[in-house]
């Protein structure tokens, strides 16, 4: 077995490679501007470390988001290309999940409940609320961080909210405490789906809401136009 991993839903660009039992190679670059240029040298690089080529992957995980249009399409459209031009599964996983089981691997949570937040943008999260056993139980919802507590159910409200992720780092305050990793880690992500820790869905983007950049609507016929100046 040989799993490429990656995950481009937030600023960082993040792949790694499992074999079955461990990560064998592992890069990632955090630039929110360059998704696009730096996903396919760490692609190349990445099976070179592990003396590795393409036709040896068996496997292809991706984050799925939520998180900013233009970034988490780049690692979706890489992965489904690579998969379909090497005819191999690909599947996906919430990007959320993917730093929570970052959370409970570094036992950051200390066996009690937290929440994943990332930036979402608009002064807002993209946020989860989880179990300690790592269960998602509500979430991946968008909404600004001081509004969390009042979407969490009744028995949890009062209680301190935990939270990993670069959303928890921006909003601190909204936190009793902030936890790592503040990125999805694509080694994480592997040996999630390894270990089957984490629920598998389509390799499709999870977006919450609209775009920030919209399409430039059609442009009116200057005939159409004349024609109704005219009456």
């Amino acid at each position: 077995m040989l799993l490429l991993a990656m995950d481009t839903s937030t600023p960082a660009v993040t792949v790694a490679l499992h074999d079955g039992d461990r990560t064998v190679a592992e890069t990632t670059t955090v630039d929110a501007r360059r998704h696009t240029e730096l996903l396919a040298p760490a692609l190349v690089g990445l099976l070179a470390e592990a003396g590795a080529d393409r036709r040896d992957l068996t496997d292809i995980a991706v984050g799925v988001g939520p998180g900013p249009f233009t970034g988490l399409r780049v690692g979706l459209a890489a992965a489904r290309t690579l998969g379909a031009a090497l005819d191999i599964p690909v599947i996906g996983v919430c990007s959320q999940d993917i730093i929570a089981h970052g959370v409970r691997a570094a036992g950051a949570d200390a066996g009690m409940p937290f929440i994943v937040a990332t930036d979402a943008r608009r002064r807002e999260v993209y946020w989860a609320y989880y179990a300690p056993t790592g269960e998602r139980l509500a979430g991946p919802q968008v909404g600004p961080a001081a509004d969390i507590a009042s979407s969490l159910p009744a028995e949890v409200k009062s209680a301190p909210l935990r939270a990993a992720g670069a959303g928890a780092l921006l909003y601190a305050e909204a936190f009793a405490a902030v936890l790592e990793p503040e990125y999805p880690s694509a080694g994480d992500l592997a040996s999630a789906v390894v270990s089957k820790a984490v629920p598998i869905v389509s390799p499709e983007p999870m977006y919450l809401r609209r775009p920030d950049v919209a399409p430039p609507s059609p442009r009116k016929s200057v005939l159409t136009s004349m024609r109704s100046t005219a009456h």
